[in-house]
Formats: C-alpha cells, sequence, structure tokens
C-alpha cells in the first residue's frame, strides 16, 4: 500500500484500503473485478467488489475525480437521479514508485443497464424511443436543479425499469456545471443539441455494427428527445393566462403536472387590476409525486412510473373492498400486506435478481390483464402468479448483476455465472398473450 495514498470519501469503507491501488487499473486480478456490461468511456472504467457490494472505478485526473466527486454530492442534495459517490483515490504509485491515476469510486446503481446491454440483437424503435424519452425527462430534471450537462449522451446514462418505461439516471458528471441562478436558454439548448447529435451517432453506431432493425432512422430517433424535451419543459415551465372566472384552470394545472410526475413547490399568480385576467407559472417543481406519495403511505421507494402503477391498483383495492371513507394509510398498509407482500414474497429466492419487486409486481398485474382478456373472465392471482413465474420471468436475464464480458462495448454475452439470457428488447416486443 502506498504512503502518499489519499482517501477522501464522506463515510470510508474500510474495503477500500484492501483493493490493488498500486496497480493499474487494466491490470488488476479477476478476483477483484466484476464483469458488468458498460457504456462508452473517454477513461478505463472497471467494476470492482467493495465489502459485498459492486462499484465503479474510473481512472482519470486528481481534479477531475474530485470535481465529479463534489458534483455527485451535490447532485444528490438536490434529489436529482444520479449515481452516488463513494471516493476518490489519490497519491497512487505502483510497484515502482512511478505515478498512477487517481481513481473516482462510486456505487453500482441495482438494476441499472447501460443503453448498449438493454438488447442483445437489435435494437427496436419504440425501445429506443422509450430510452430517449427517458434521457430527455432526465435532462429536464437536470436542467431544473440548474445543471448544465455538456456531455448529455446515452452512453453517459443508466436505465432502469419503470412499468413498462424507462428511468433515466446520470452516470457521468465530469463536464457538468451547477449554476444557482438557473440556467439560460441558451444553455439548454446547448445540451439539447449536444444530446440529439450523440443520440444520432450512437444509433448510427449501432446501425454500423448491424444491430438496428431495418428501417429505423436514427435522425428521427435523435429528433425525438427534441420534441419530448420541449413539450415537457413547456408544461413545467409555461405561464398560462386565462379569465378570472376560471380559476378551476390553476387546479386543472395542477393535477396535468402531477399526472406528468411533478410537483409544485410554488407557484406565482397574477391579477389584472380590472379583474379580467389572471396568469399563473409554476415557479418551483419537484419531480416524484407519485414516489413521493407511495412512500408515505408504504414505505416503498420506487421508480415514479411504477409507483403510479402502484397507487392505481391501491386504489382499486381500496374501491373494491369498500373503505372509500376510511384512512388512507390504514387502507395502504392492508393493501400491502395482503396484495404486495404476498405476489413478492410467491417469487422463488433464485428469481428475485431478473427483476426489482416493484417492476415485478408491475408485469404481474400485466400478465393478470393479458390472461383475463384471453380467457374473457378474471383469473385468480394464484394461478396468474404461476404462470408469470414459469412463462416469462424464469426465461429472464438477471438485472440486478448481470455477467458480461471485459469489453467497453457489448457483444452478445459470455456467461461467467450460471444465468439464464435473453434479448430483452426481443422480450419487450412479446405480446403478453402469446405466453399465457
Amino acid at each position: 500500500m502506498p504512503d502518499a495514498l489519499s482517501i477522501t470519501a464522506s463515510s470510508v469503507d474500510p474495503g477500500l484500503l484492501s483493493l490493488p491501488w498500486s496497480t493499474p487499473l487494466g491490470e488488476w486480478p479477476s478476483s477483484n473485478i466484476v464483469f458488468l456490461p458498460k457504456g462508452l468511456s473517454r477513461h478505463l472504467v472497471r467494476f470492482a467488489n467493495l465489502s459485498g457490494r459492486v462499484v465503479a472505478i474510473k481512472e482519470t485526473t486528481a481534479e477531475m475525480a474530485r470535481r465529479e466527486y463534489d458534483m455527485l454530492g451535490n447532485l444528490d442534495r438536490l434529489d436529482a437521479p444520479c449515481v452516488d459517490r463513494v471516493a476518490v483515490i489519490d497519491g497512487r504509485t505502483d510497484a515502482d514508485g512511478r505515478e498512477l491515476p487517481a481513481a473516482l469510486v462510486t456505487a453500482h446503481l441495482k438494476f441499472s443497464l447501460p443503453y448498449r446491454a438493454l438488447f442483445t440483437q437489435v435494437l427496436r424503435p419504440d425501445t429506443a424511443g422509450r430510452l430517449v424519452d427517458a434521457l430527455a425527462v432526465l435532462l429536464v430534471r437536470l436542467h431544473n436543479v440548474g445543471f448544465f450537462w455538456g456531455d448529455v449522451s446515452l452512453s453517459n446514462t443508466l436505465f432502469r425499469r419503470d412499468a413498462g418505461a424507462f428511468a433515466a439516471y446520470l452516470v457521468d458528471a465530469e463536464t457538468g456545471e451547477l449554476h444557482e441562478g438557473g440556467l439560460t436558454r441558451g444553455q439548454r439548448l446547448h445540451d439539447l443539441d449536444v444530446a440529439r447529435t450523440n443520440i444520432a451517432g450512437e444509433i448510427m453506431d449501432l446501425e454500423a455494427g448491424g444491430r438496428l432493425e431495418g428501417g429505423v432512422d436514427a435522425i428521427a430517433i435523435a429528433d425525438g428527445i427534441m420534441s419530448s424535451y420541449h413539450s415537457l419543459w413547456a408544461a413545467l415551465t409555461d405561464e398560462e393566462a386565462f379569465s378570472a372566472n376560471e380559476s378551476w384552470r390553476i387546479t386543472e394545472r395542477v393535477q396535468r403536472l402531477n399526472d406528468l410526475g411533478f410537483d409544485i413547490g410554488e407557484m406565482s399568480i397574477q391579477a389584472r387590476s380590472d379583474g379580467t385576467k389572471v396568469s399563473i407559472q409554476p415557479k418551483v417543481v419537484d419531480a416524484g409525486h407519485h414516489t413521493r406519495r407511495l412512500l408515505r403511505l408504504t414505505g416503498l421507494d420506487v421508480e415514479e412510473n411504477q409507483a403510479r402503477r402502484l397507487l392505481n391498483d391501491l386504489d382499486e383495492f381500496r374501491a373494491r373492498i369498500s373503505r372509500l371513507g376510511d384512512d388512507e394509510e390504514m387502507v395502504a398498509h392492508e393493501w400491502l400486506t395482503r396484495v404486495f407482500e404476498p405476489v413478492i414474497k410467491s417469487i422463488p429466492f433464485e428469481l428475485r435478481a431478473k427483476l426489482e419487486p416493484a417492476e415485478v409486481f408491475h408485469q404481474v398485474l400485466e400478465h393478470r390483464w393479458y390472461m383475463s382478456q384471453a380467457r374473457g373472465k378474471s383469473v385468480p392471482l394464484a394461478e396468474v402468479i404461476t404462470s408469470y413465474i414459469e412463462d416469462v420471468l424464469r426465461h429472464r436475464r438477471d438485472e440486478a448483476t448481470l455477467m458480461a464480458p471485459e469489453t467497453e462495448t457489448m457483444a452478445l454475452p459470455v456467461i461467467t455465472a450460471d444465468i439464464p439470457i435473453q434479448d430483452d428488447d426481443e422480450a419487450d416486443a412479446v405480446d403478453w398473450r402469446d405466453l399465457v
């Protein structure tokens, strides 16, 4: 262990001291390395075991490592979707005393995948569109807290499944800047233009590798982030004017933002002196409306679309047992213990790394709907769960810790553990009715 080794961390894990920092990252022994899929990066990035969890280690300069470490900490305090920082390792030297690059250590985001790992053969247009939509939501959320990314791309993003859609997380913040006064329109449009250019290049790269479905237009997919971003940004920030006797429009605006998954922290309301017009404009908008409600009611911390789906089922349960007047927290506890937890506990232990519990529950509800449609009647939940486990879940690949070859680009997976592999993109396209 080098005498000058310096570890910067808000909470130091003693396991950091046992990692081979005196060895260049590219030469670390396989006993320390976890082979997970990763995106393209200008730096060397590898995954390692640290005290029973997986971390990502990136070699870079000491200045850049500390800057990104601080930036990730600031984004976390702002509740922005990003990976968690772990430590900065500096003062590394090899056995001969030669200096080695500093390292930034971040936590691996469980159940997340880089975009290249979401498919193993060809990319379908609907999957590409959902990824771009997720990236647009992420960019809006980052811009809303004053973060200028500077290098927006699919490669610098991790994706988690979110009830039929995807949730995007920033994974590379080394080019980012935080502006307390918010971003100018020019800064936002610059990020958006960079995103469009990078996405087009990434999709074309897939096309060159024969991994793009025929007829897919890379430029059209890249253009999708422009319309998605502008539409969401307008919904969150545009000023709206209406007649003074249409005060219900305020409630409607709030509901519309809630439906998009955002809460209003402050709203500016101005009325003309003659009382003929009223204008409103949201001032502070926080994402995670449904996530926060579900967390408050049940303690479940899930993605936004998953929370929306679980809340819908909770509300249906409340109506079904005729307790609309009962305390919401009491009904939520009953739903949790009588509906959600039995479904999750029914999943065999060896299959629990396939998907997050909330995603499993969402897919069980989907499976039940398709089975009921096919039979023309409601199917008992116990039968649905058995069918889902045997016909769907057992054939999916594990997404908690997906093993893959040690490579910067994703080819067909070489399995280093007993994990069944299925092309996720192909699985997304399967009609659930064909599975029951």
